[in-house]
């Protein structure tokens, strides 16, 4: 069974915009998802990259006209401006771990509707009755975000220090074996990829 290693961040636009058409794709093809959130600013000190507030205006600009324009090729509803971005990612990614180490949800679900809260829904995914929201909605126990809060953290860690490893330089990141796939316009290379095509 091939494995995809789905590298996301709570706060990406783009992880949003992925949706949930990773989880089709592998569904597809009998591919193992394996979700590693991880911290996308710290990533983009470590590996050349620049924060969104801190690049130069062209590519402020760009950005500006590029995520509404995949939105509406994309039917999903999308606020440039956010009311609560930047906010602390880190405890939607806690939260996020405590679910994978627990199961009984739907993980490609939760990972979207984190994403979702900030993009369209003008919610700040740093507060506790926010997670618990999103937990509750996807199948897990909403106490999961008062749990393995230490164990959330270090991994967490560990994820940024796999994804620096391994060539992870933004979000989201697929790879699956050797080939490493950046983008959410980018799941149609996946498709490809595993159909042998690619």
């Amino acid at each position: 069974m091939p494995q995809i290693d789905y590298y996301f961040a709570t706060l990406s636009p783009y992880c949003y915009l992925a949706g949930e058409r990773l989880e089709s794709v592998a569904a597809k093809h009998g591919a193992a998802v394996n979700y590693k959130p991880f911290d996308i600013l710290t990533a983009f000190g470590r590996t050349g990259g620049v924060p969104p507030k801190d690049r130069h205006i062209s590519r402020i600009e760009y950005r500006a006209q590029e995520l509404p324009r995949q939105a509406k090729k994309l039917g999903m509803p999308f606020n440039l401006k956010p009311a609560h971005w930047p906010t602390n990612g880190a405890p939607a990614a806690y939260a996020f771990i405590a679910a994978q180490n627990a199961g009984g949800g739907d993980l490609g679900k939760l990972a979207h509707i984190i994403t979702r809260c900030v993009w369209a829904e003008e919610k700040d995914i740093a507060e506790d009755s926010v997670i618990r929201a999103c937990l509750e909605e996807t199948g897990f126990d909403p106490a999961l975000a008062d749990s393995g809060l230490l164990v959330g953290a270090e991994t967490y860690a560990r994820n940024l220090e796999d994804a620096v490893e391994n060539g992870v330089f933004g979000a989201p990141f697929y790879i699956i074996g050797d080939q490493r796939f950046w983008g959410q316009d980018r799941i149609e290379d996946i498709d490809l990829h595993l159909a042998g095509k690619l």
